[in-house]
């Protein structure tokens, strides 16, 4: 298990409010009044309402704030990273890909509504993120919201991360290729977050380099400490098997890493990611939120 240290309390609670705001915004925007399209939008809401740390929601919206943006004037880039989050969520437990039945403590979409409602209910979500996008706002920066979406959720981004993942199952590849795919697969999304937040807040040229380097780092990180989890956390804690990385015969950082190595690296790389934002970290949240993944148990 990864050592735990106490998060900051500051932290813990915006990210509980973030959430708060996130959930409410989620629930109110993903609804229908067409009893014809009930069934359709009651799985994308099982999905999409069930929970979950909202660390890429919660990025958009305080890069913005950090930049004087309202925390509210960021839910709908925040609410369409969530939507194509959980698309892919729903996606990635079907029998093809990773198989799973549980998913932030419950049932997996395809079990619970079968495997042609989850398909549908991710391609769903996935496609009302564009409009939930752009629905209101400056259309420039709209514009430019859907390119980076659009961009790092699909085949140079997070899909072909996932492409990459399926193939090196079963063979043995370089930690450059793990790399490789763990940044288009999970960071992608993360740079996205960032991305979304520099778009609403026109941050300074010197600022976004710092924070493009901050979500690099966060999403390794992020991506480390899910290996790890899966190797020595549990799956009660998870709300999600543990241990299927390896009976799927996938690569990790554990592949090329020891315990101690990997425990290693994850302290540098939130150490590096804290010190390039700590300049625009006036509260701390950024740094917090590096430890909090560095230490988290789900």
């Amino acid at each position: 298990m990864i050592s735990m240290q106490k998060t900051d309390g500051q932290l813990q609670l915006r990210l509980k409010e973030d959430a708060d705001l996130i959930d409410s915004y989620l629930s109110r925007v993903c609804v229908t009044d067409d009893s014809d399209l009930s069934p359709l939008f009651e799985a994308m809401r099982y999905s999409l309402l069930a929970g979950g740390k909202r660390i890429r929601p919660f990025l958009v919206l305080e890069v913005a704030a950090a930049f004087g943006v309202e925390r509210e004037a960021a839910l709908p880039y925040a609410a369409a990273l969530e939507m194509i989050h959980t698309y892919s969520l729903i996606h990635d437990d079907l029998p093809a890909m990773d198989n799973d039945d549980y998913r932030r403590g419950r049932l997996t979409s395809h079990k619970k509504f079968g495997e042609a409602n989850a398909i549908l209910a991710g391609d769903a979500l996935l496609t009302f993120a564009f409009f939930i996008a752009t629905n209101e706002g400056d259309p420039l920066k709209n514009a430019a919201a859907v390119r980076v979406l659009a961009k790092n959720a699909g085949p140079v981004g997070m899909v072909g991360g996932q492409i990459m993942d399926l193939a090196a199952e079963n063979r043995q590849i370089g930690v450059d290729t793990l790399k490789k795919i763990h940044h288009l697969k999970t960071g992608a999304l993360i740079s996205t977050a960032i991305e979304l937040g520099l778009i609403l807040s026109s941050a300074p040229v010197s600022a976004a380099v710092a924070f493009r380097g901050y979500s690099e780092r966060i999403g390794q990180l992020f991506q480390l400490t899910d290996d790890l989890l899966d190797r020595y956390g549990d799956s009660a804690e998870l709300g999600k098997t543990t241990g299927k990385d390896e009976k799927a015969g996938k690569n990790t950082y554990l592949s090329f890493y020891s315990r101690e190595q990997a425990l290693t690296l994850a302290s540098d790389l939130a150490e590096s990611a804290s010190n390039l934002v700590r300049e625009w970290d006036t509260n701390g949240i950024f740094d917090d939120l590096a430890q909090y993944i560095l230490t988290r148990r789900k």
